[in-house]
């Protein structure tokens, strides 16, 4: 079986500890669906995660970032 695969990056507004962004991070791989999560020290304020379309969407990913108070939008393809 072939799993497709898709990326969406989210840019998020605010600037959140180590802490804070470790948080957003865990939550987001505990989503169903999501295979990895990437937000380098570099560029903590863009989150690069990659998911599974078939289980879940850049809309619901998106949700779980703004559902913990964080101001966020998607950009990307």
């Amino acid at each position: 079986m072939d799993i497709q695969l898709a990326d969406v990056t989210i840019h998020i507004d605010e600037n959140l500890s180590s802490e804070q962004r470790g948080t957003v991070e865990d939550s987001l791989r505990a989503l169903e669906g999501v295979v990895s999560v990437h937000n380098a020290d570099n560029t903590p304020h863009l989150a690069l995660v990659e998911y599974n379309p078939d289980v879940t969407s850049s809309h619901d990913i998106l949700e779980r970032v703004t559902g913990q108070g964080v101001h966020a939008e998607l950009i990307g393809i």
